[in-house]
């Protein structure tokens, strides 16, 4: 896997995995790692380095450990040195295992951490391997609000003053939760998953225009916010347009594209006298439907007895006349 663009400190991982600290050569806050993957040493330990990645975290388990312990002493000595000269960022030994001392000397001598786990080889593996993959997931940050609505997460965005923020309050009125107000960072954390947070400076801080900044989670309590929160749906909110003609219907879903990962999108235009709060929960209901495979102006549709198709190209063609 590719070196990623960005690094998380040592210490940080040491306390996401609540990992035991045997032996740490300098500050772990300033020992950074930026490979999303690890290293399960093999053909490493029999002096072949032609692949072997110093980005990553090296993983020692039970069968990695019996072959140390299989082999002579000086053999032993001599491999583990070559591979810690390379200056890998820590090492991991799992299942609370015992160090081999050679391992302990190697670590000691090449200045390389050496930490330990209670946990299963193929445990610590995932739970580290998905913790690296969040935190240097490719990233943006995107004007705009973010909030789980139904469990779906749906992030408002739209022109400075249409009512983002004023709508998010309502939301959290009626229950639902608030991830993040003005700044979203959005992390692509798989091929197909998008992850939205807040700037950790200004999380659970909204700005009302006439009141000014509020800590929603001091005042609405700690089940009206949330850290993190997948994006399902874009809503783009704007001032209502007359000349503009917006979608009745909803036969064709549009989609934006946020690090390269197609997102559902609505535009919902904003006018007095529109509840926006209920529509949003409407959308967030109408999107977890579509997801499982219904879709109400299809079925609609099939029940008035109207070709759908036919519908879809004379929408086409009135959007080329516009």
């Amino acid at each position: 896997m590719p070196t990623s663009n960005f690094s998380v400190s040592l210490s940080k991982v040491i306390e996401e995995l609540s990992l035991d600290v045997i032996n740490m050569c300098g500050d772990p806050d300033k020992i950074m790692i930026s490979s999303m993957d690890v290293n399960r040493p093999g053909l490493e330990l029999n002096h072949f380095f032609d692949y072997y990645d110093t980005n990553r975290i090296v993983i020692l388990g039970n069968a990695e450990t019996a072959f140390l312990n299989s082999i002579p002493a000086k053999q032993r000595r001599d491999v583990l040195d070559e591979m810690f000269s390379k200056k890998p960022p820590a090492v991991i030994i799992a299942r609370g295992l015992e160090p081999p001392p050679e391992l302990l000397d190697a670590t000691k001598n090449n200045d390389v951490p050496l930490l330990g786990t209670q946990e299963t080889t193929s445990s610590l593996v995932a739970a580290l391997v998905q913790f690296m993959n969040v935190e240097l997931a490719p990233r943006i940050t995107r004007h705009g609000v973010l909030v789980e609505v139904y469990g779906e997460g749906i992030l408002l965005v739209g022109d400075s003053g249409v009512g983002k923020s004023e709508t998010a309050i309502e939301l959290i009125k009626r229950g639902h939760r608030l991830i993040a107000d003005d700044a979203v960072e959005i992390r692509r954390v798989s091929a197909k998953s998008l992850v939205g947070s807040a700037p950790k400076n200004i999380r659970h801080f909204i700005e009302l225009r006439g009141i000014g900044i509020i800590n929603a989670r001091r005042i609405f309590g700690m089940g009206a916010v949330k850290v993190t929160e997948k994006i399902d749906m874009v809503i783009n909110l704007e001032i209502w347009d007359n000349k503009k003609v917006y979608d009745r219907m909803g036969i064709d879903s549009e989609y934006t594209e946020i690090l390269g990962i197609k997102v559902p999108v609505l535009t919902i235009p904003v006018k007095p006298g529109r509840n926006l709060a209920i529509i949003i929960e409407v959308a967030a209901m109408n999107n977890r439907q579509k997801k499982m495979g219904y879709n109400a102006a299809t079925e609609l549709l099939a029940s008035l007895g109207m070709d759908i198709s036919s519908l879809q190209e004379d929408e086409k063609k009135l959007d080329l006349d516009l």
